[in-house]
C-alpha cells in the first residue's frame, strides 16, 4: 500500500515537471507579435530630409512629368523615403503615405538619382528667405517671373522632365502644363527672359508683381 501511494505520487510529480517544461519553452518563444502597434514594425526611413521644390501631385501620386495644373507640396516639407523600388519610391510626405514615379527620366538617370535630387538633406526655405520679396511671392505661388535665375525657377515649379532636358545648360527648358500642353522657359545669362507657350499657360504661369 505504502508502494502505491509512492509512487502515484512520483507520477503526478513527473507529469507537473513535464508540464511547466512545456509551458517555459513556449513562454520563451520568439515569434514576432503581429498584434504589435503599427510603430512598433514601422520601417527606417532610407533617405529624410525637405523637398527641393514645389512638387506637383495628384493624389498619392509625384511624376517627373510634373504637371503644373496640378496642386503642389510646398518646397521645403518634410520627406521620408521609406523604399525605393525599380522605377518608385514610396514615401511620406509630413506623415502621409505617397509615391514618387520616376516615369520619363529613367534612360538619364537611375531612380535614386532623381530622388536624391528631389529630397534634400538641406531646407530649401533657408535660401528662399534671402530672395528679394517678389521672387519669394512668386515661388510661393508656384509661378515664375522674368529675372529669376535657374535656381529658383527649380525651387517654383520645379525639374523639367530629364528626357527632355537631360542637361540644364541648353537655350531654354520645357515644361509642361498639361500633359498635352507644353510651356517653355527660355534663359539669358542664366536668367528667365521670357516665357513661351499658350497664352493661357503664360498668363497663369507668370507672376504679377502686384
Amino acid at each position: 500500500m505504502n508502494k502505491q501511494l509512492v509512487f502515484g505520487h512520483f507520477f503526478r510529480l513527473t507529469v507537473a515537471l513535464a508540464l511547466s517544461v512545456l509551458v517555459g519553452c513556449k513562454n520563451t518563444d520568439t515569434k514576432p507579435d503581429e498584434n504589435s502597434p503599427p510603430e512598433n514594425r514601422k520601417e527606417a526611413a532610407t533617405r529624410s530630409g525637405f523637398a527641393c521644390c514645389n512638387l506637383h501631385y495628384e493624389g498619392d501620386w509625384i511624376s517627373d512629368s510634373n504637371l503644373a495644373q496640378l496642386a503642389f507640396i510646398p518646397a521645403g516639407t518634410r520627406i521620408n523615403v521609406k523604399k525605393i523600388d525599380g522605377y518608385r519610391a514610396y514615401v511620406e510626405v509630413d506623415g502621409k503615405p505617397m509615391r514618387l514615379g520616376h516615369d520619363y527620366g529613367r534612360e538619364q538617370e537611375t531612380t535614386e538619382q532623381w530622388v536624391n535630387k528631389l529630397v534634400l538633406v538641406e531646407d530649401p526655405r533657408l535660401k528662399i528667405a534671402k530672395y528679394p520679396p517678389a521672387i519669394r511671392k512668386a515661388i510661393e505661388a508656384g509661378k515664375l517671373m522674368k529675372g529669376m535665375t535657374k535656381e529658383q525657377v527649380i525651387i517654383s515649379v520645379g525639374y523639367p522632365q530629364t528626357n527632355e532636358n537631360p542637361k540644364l545648360d541648353g537655350p531654354y527648358w520645357r515644361y509642361w502644363w498639361s500633359s498635352y500642353g507644353p510651356y517653355y522657359v527660355y534663359w539669358s545669362a542664366n536668367k528667365i527672359s521670357k516665357i513661351d507657350g499658350h497664352s493661357e499657360t503664360v498668363a497663369f504661369m507668370t507672376y504679377k508683381n502686384k
